[in-house]
């Protein structure tokens, strides 16, 4: 069930996100943090996200590559890291995948 809403989130995200001209250009990758995000709570409701680091991207195709999100999450009171990655493309800057790992401690 978390994943079917993980994807609804990420379609619903996807689908909102427009640019308003004239406005200060964001980082590229700010609108695939929010889709991190989104899935994150979505994955642990009611948990308290902690932290949240990028830690960059990576080049799978000429046309394609993967932004990774970090972050901590207090679960039941204890620290748990959940690694996000989106790869998407960009030249039609659409989301390609979303995966989500759990990380032990």
């Amino acid at each position: 069930m978390k994943k079917y809403l993980s994807m609804f989130m990420l379609v619903c995200l996807l689908a909102g996100g427009g640019s308003f001209a004239g406005a200060v250009q964001k980082p590229d990758y700010e609108k695939y943090g929010r889709i991190a995000i989104a899935v994150v709570k979505e994955d642990y409701p009611g948990e308290e996200v902690v932290d949240y680091q990028y830690g960059g991207r990576k080049k799978v195709t000429e046309t394609d590559v993967t932004d990774t999100f970090t972050f901590t999450v207090k679960e039941d009171g204890k620290p748990v890291t959940v690694l996000v990655r989106v790869t998407h493309n960009l030249k039609d800057n659409k989301a390609v995948s979303l995966s989500v790992e759990r990380k032990t401690q």
